[in-house]
């Protein structure tokens, strides 16, 4: 239990350099306290005894702010930075070396009973206020982005972003700083529809480029086009009309 709570220590160091010494660890972070009466809660939850389990349970929500049913597992150098309002429901699992922000949700879809909650493989990192629901699993080393809802299984090592979440950019990227990322961000990910609209745009550029070279040849050869003629493509920024403010109030 010692070692454990070294450990969890050791774990802050790593992945927060806000923190300076060890009594402020001990003394001020509710990550880690959450941490401790959990494996309290969950121990007594194991033993039968679940009245007191929930009871512990219901002390650290109050003192923490984060809501740990205690027949989630967790693994092992698990973090919570910031905490105010994660909750991970009862059949929960997390694996090590994992990282939550404030604001996510590991929850339930369904009120039948059996397995509810998602499963988080060892590395993930869950960035602030994002939602992972449903019985779904969601691979090693994976990372989810701020606000993200997470309903569909999600592969090893990806990164998913939007509502509903979508992978983005490429899963193989090298991760700085041992592969930690804050709040599941991937600097060099990118859009797939932004990544698609971006191509169309090359593509229509391409073929514009191509038509006038075309028709340059057409007209240098004599042959007659009966008029035809290519349309112009607007390049500059569309400009809107700006709304009055008793028509906003409408609205």
């Amino acid at each position: 239990m010692f070692k454990r709570f070294i450990e969890d220590i050791k774990t802050v160091f790593a992945r927060d350099p806000a923190a300076r010494h060890t009594l402020e660890v001990i003394t001020t972070y509710p990550g880690v306290h959450a941490i401790l009466f959990h494996r309290l809660a969950h121990a007594c939850w194991n033993i039968g005894f679940k009245w007191l389990a929930r009871l512990v349970s219901a002390f650290s929500r109050w003192f923490t702010g984060i809501e740990i049913h205690p027949g989630a597992k967790i693994g092992r150098r698990f973090f919570i930075d910031h905490g105010m309002g994660v909750v991970i429901g009862e059949t929960a699992e997390i694996g090590d070396d994992c990282t939550l922000y404030h604001g996510v949700t590991l929850g339930g879809t369904s009120w039948d009973g059996g397995k509810r909650h998602p499963t988080l493989g060892d590395g993930v990192v869950v960035g602030a206020g994002a939602k992972i629901l449903g019985p779904i699993t969601v691979g090693d080393n994976a990372r989810v982005g701020s606000n993200s809802v997470v309903v569909k299984e999600v592969n090893d090592g990806a990164t998913v972003v939007g509502i509903p979440a979508h992978a983005v950019g490429s899963v193989e990227y090298k991760r700085a700083n041992g592969g930690f990322d804050a709040y599941g961000h991937q600097p060099s990910a990118d859009d797939p529809i932004a990544v698609a609209i971006h191509g169309l745009c090359e593509q229509l550029q391409e073929l514009g480029s191509y038509n006038k070279r075309l028709k340059a040849q057409l007209d240098e050869a004599g042959i007659d086009l009966a008029g035809l003629t290519l349309p112009e493509v607007k390049t500059e920024c569309i400009e809107l009309e700006p709304v009055e403010a008793s028509k906003l109030e409408n609205i």
